[in-house]
């Protein structure tokens, strides 16, 4: 069983360092970092610990509703510089980095606010609404992430604008089966409808496998066309600082080219790059990028 992160009384205080959270953690995003100098690494480290603390406190079905509620409200009093006294750990550490980074506020508080809607069952009646989702819980990590990476035109906040549209589809794509489990459909009713699929097929993870691997192709293309308006976007004079950003898209957009050359098989297994595959694009994006 993961070890969880350890909270005070009120579920809210965190103590783990971010380091500790980052080594457990086992993520592609970690993973990405490591091509990162070490100082960024260091600082982006302390961001994606802040982000897991948040979605995994979102998350934790072991918690009553009103601790999760609770945490989430004191992080949002953190990023607001309304806390004098930040616990020991990733508390402290976030608000060094904010201290350092002046991040924009309503930026870090939209991760907060995407994390905050997975509290209740979500459903999305279009295409546009998810992409708010997906707006708060990886456009705006992505907005934050360039902070730290360095950039010096402004296009690169449109680059990760869109990137963090593509790789949140490619997620929601992936783990249509996993969520389906857990009752939940990430995907658009419109869209569903419009592919002759239901919700309650999905829940079931029985849709029809004709009408799911069109309706997959369909939102296929729609993750592409975000990734295609991400490279578009990126500035070459950036291209080297955003190296991290670049790997994440190289990894998520080969889960996409697995899962469509498998035919979507997303409720009998998780799709994932393979080792060699992974240390391959690592070293690619490290030296390419240098």
């Amino acid at each position: 069983m993961e070890e969880r992160i350890e909270t005070s009384g009120a579920g809210i205080s965190t103590i783990e360092s971010s380091n500790e959270i980052v080594r457990r953690s086992g993520s592609n995003l970690a993973f990405a970092l490591a091509v990162l100098p070490r100082h960024k690494r260091a600082d982006m480290g302390v961001f994606y610990a802040f982000c897991r603390v948040v979605d995994d406190l979102a998350d934790d079905p072991d918690l009553p509703m009103e601790t999760r509620r609770a945490g989430l409200s004191r992080w949002r009093s953190l990023i607001r510089e309304e806390i004098e006294d930040p616990a020991p750990g990733i508390e402290s550490e976030w608000c060094d980095l904010q201290e350092r980074y002046r991040f924009k506020k309503d930026e870090v508080e939209a991760i907060i606010d995407g994390v905050e809607m997975d509290l209740e069952p979500l459903r999305f009646e279009t295409a546009d609404e998810l992409r708010e989702y997906c707006f708060r819980v990886a456009s705006a990590v992505g907005l934050v992430s360039i902070e730290i990476f360095g950039y010096t035109d402004p296009g690169c906040r449109e680059y990760a604008r869109q990137l963090g549209y593509a790789l949140q589809w490619t997620n929601i794509l992936r783990d249509v089966g996993e969520d389906a489990a857990e009752g939940r459909v990430f995907l658009p009713r419109e869209d569903l409808k419009r592919f002759g699929i239901s919700e309650e097929e999905i829940l079931a993870a029985q849709p029809d496998p004709a009408s799911f691997g069109r309706l997959m192709k369909d939102q296929t293309r729609v993750a592409r066309r975000f990734y295609a308006a991400a490279e578009e976007a990126l500035p070459d004079c950036d291209r080297k600082s955003m190296r991290s950003a670049e790997l994440m898209r190289r990894i998520y957009s080969g889960i996409l080219d697995a899962m469509e050359g498998d035919g979507y098989r997303v409720f009998e297994k998780r799709y994932r790059l393979s080792k060699p595959r992974m240390i391959g694009e690592f070293l690619r994006t490290k030296f390419f990028y240098s």
